[in-house]
């Protein structure tokens, strides 16, 4: 027997096996990342105090180009620098259940030139 899923599906169950483990506190923030079919986001989140501390996303960037991996080096870019805004260096990534390759590494590399150590 052939069980069909799809992958908004999977994408939630790995989300939720990933999120057992990893958990941002004050001192070091969760870096989480989301991708839907045109755009992506990214969040630092202190999971102990429910806030979200910085926050990018390639919506506020109105860009003619749709969440390909420019995209998501430029929301890297602006998440790094609202994190120095809000005086967060060290982050802990989430990358959301996603595979690490194209668009979440993109974004993931360019947080880390733009200061954020993970």
């Amino acid at each position: 027997m052939i069980k069909s899923h799809n992958k908004k599906a999977l994408v939630q169950k790995k989300h939720r096996r990933i999120r057992n483990k990893i958990s941002g506190t004050s001192e070091c923030p969760r870096l989480a990342v989301h991708k839907s079919g045109k755009h992506i986001y990214a969040q630092i989140i202190d999971d102990s105090k429910g806030l979200t501390l910085a926050s990018a996303s390639s919506v506020s960037l109105k860009s003619d180009k749709i969440a390909d991996t420019e995209v998501a080096k430029a929301v890297g870019l602006e998440l790094a620098k609202a994190a120095k805004k809000a005086k967060v260096q060290d982050v802990v990534f989430d990358r959301g259940g996603f595979v690490y390759h194209g668009k979440i590494a993109a974004l993931a590399d360019a947080a880390r030139e733009g200061g954020l150590n993970f």
